[in-house]
């Protein structure tokens, strides 16, 4: 018997042999609370991640949805992200979870993200990629305790480069996409990226504001490409 993380109810572990020979790490939910987080399938935009089934056919324009096409067509961010890829769809179940793993401080939920990032990283990514978590300002962790992406990046098991620094500002989820776009850069790389190709790592993607303003300054420092791996696709 095994105790779910989330729910705390008691559930039979299903084994298999990849379990038994430690070739996957057991589920530590049950199989009620897996069922609530909902996997990005299908068809979705090549650049941002997003599924093309939540997406009218006007605002889809060939493999992009029109979000994307805005940030291309804009000189400031034009080709800074290579590509987003996200693993679940920010539903409310999985707004509960980020709220009690980011805000609250429940650092033992990253573990359920194990297997599903190291799985995401090894079908879309591979190692010749700088792993880079989007940093948080000092005040903002400081006030956490944590850096949420940087214990996601680590349950890559590959070695983690912290190579840029973030200015305290508001909250990101406080400003609307135009805030977020236009507001100041609070972005700063203090690492060695020249040449390389950076996957960035994050909690959320929403409106893609951060991941872009971070790309931006790595390909302003360098870097051969930004790519990124994030939990949810909001």
């Amino acid at each position: 018997m095994s105790t779910c993380i989330l729910c705390h109810q008691y559930f039979e572990e299903v084994d298999s042999w990849a379990t038994l020979f430690s070739l996957v790490e057991p589920d530590p939910l049950c199989s009620t609370c897996s069922e609530k987080f909902e996997k990005i399938e299908g068809e979705f935009c090549e650049c941002c991640g997003r599924l093309f089934s939540d997406v009218a056919d006007e605002y889809r324009e060939g493999n992009l949805c029109y979000d994307c096409v805005r940030w291309e067509q804009d000189s400031n961010f034009q080709g800074v992200l290579t590509k987003n890829r996200s693993i679940y769809l920010y539903n409310d179940f999985a707004k509960d979870v980020i709220s009690l793993y980011k805000f609250r401080g429940d650092f033992v939920i990253s573990s359920i993200f194990k297997t599903p990032l190291k799985k995401a990283f090894k079908t879309h990514f591979n190692s010749s990629y700088l792993v880079v978590p989007i940093p948080l300002s000092d005040e903002r962790l400081y006030e956490r305790g944590f850096n949420q992406a940087k214990a996601l990046a680590a349950l890559l098991e590959v070695q983690v480069h912290e190579v840029m620094t973030r200015t305290h500002l508001d909250k990101q989820s406080k400003k609307n996409r135009s805030e977020r776009i236009l507001g100041e850069n609070v972005f700063r790389v203090t690492g060695e990226v020249q040449g390389k190709d950076i996957l960035l790592v994050d909690d959320i993607y929403t409106t893609g504001s951060t991941l872009r303003h971070a790309g931006k300054v790595l390909v302003e420092a360098g870097a051969k490409s930004v790519s990124s791996l994030t939990l949810m696709r909001g």
